[in-house]
């Protein structure tokens, strides 16, 4: 979904850039069966072997097609993305009280807004980064009776972190106003509507498929809105 969600940014590109569509989406795919996994001894040593595998393909085709400022910028994507949940930190990012939240939304605003452009995208950045965010707090919501680190609805409570993630999604939408054409706002303006509709019902007795399928969803559906606005 978080490819998705970079696809939206450039489906109205001249000439849309499918091989670091692929670089992104293996770099994200990589990411999250490291983090699932890495306490894992039977699997982590054949993700490890994965990830050294695509890092090296990636890293040539980056290279080979791309200056080395884009490899600059994919290193430090990874890194920060490795900060977040990584058990050979003593410390790491997930773990920083309401930190949670806005990190994942700079690791993706830093991908739509820094890596796949020439220069830095700000309103493409503070809309990724808020919209992001915003999806983070029904996931605090559904955890936070066995989350072991202090998140918005453990110190806020369940309505007031709706609250705030309303206006993350408001905030999002303002910035979406000026980063992208007319066409992709109203795809974005309605995924917003549904997002609203999704916070509102979140509670823990959810269902997981509520949070892992629903609002997961919800980052790739402004592409998906986008095509069908195109009917």
């Amino acid at each position: 979904m978080a490819t998705m969600l970079t696809s939206f940014f450039l489906v109205e590109q001249v000439s849309f850039r499918w091989p670091l569509i692929i670089i992104i989406f293996l770099t994200y795919i990589n990411g999250y069966l490291y983090t699932k996994y890495q306490q894992v001894k039977k699997k982590i040593f054949y993700i490890l072997i994965i990830n050294a595998i695509t890092f090296c393909i990636c890293s040539v085709f980056i290279i080979i097609n791309h200056h080395a400022e884009v490899f600059l910028r994919w290193m430090v994507i990874i890194v920060l993305g490795l900060l977040y949940d990584n058990s050979f930190l003593s410390t790491w990012i997930r773990k920083l009280p309401f930190v949670k939240i806005f990190y994942v939304g700079l690791v993706w605003g830093l991908t739509n807004a820094w890596l796949i452009t020439e220069t830095f995208q700000w309103e493409v950045f503070l809309m990724t980064l808020f919209f992001v965010s915003a999806l983070i707090i029904p996931f605090d919501i559904r955890d936070m009776n066995y989350d072991t680190v202090i998140t918005f609805p453990i110190a806020f409570g369940i309505n007031n972190s709706k609250i705030i993630a309303y206006v993350l999604s408001l905030i999002a939408l303002g910035f979406a106003y000026f980063a992208v054409t007319e066409t992709l706002f109203y795809a974005f303006a309605i995924t917003i509507a549904i997002t609203f509709i999704f916070i509102y019902f979140s509670q823990p007795y959810r269902p997981d498929l509520y949070y892992s399928f629903g609002i997961e969803s919800l980052s790739g559906l402004p592409l998906v809105l986008y095509f069908i606005l195109n009917l």
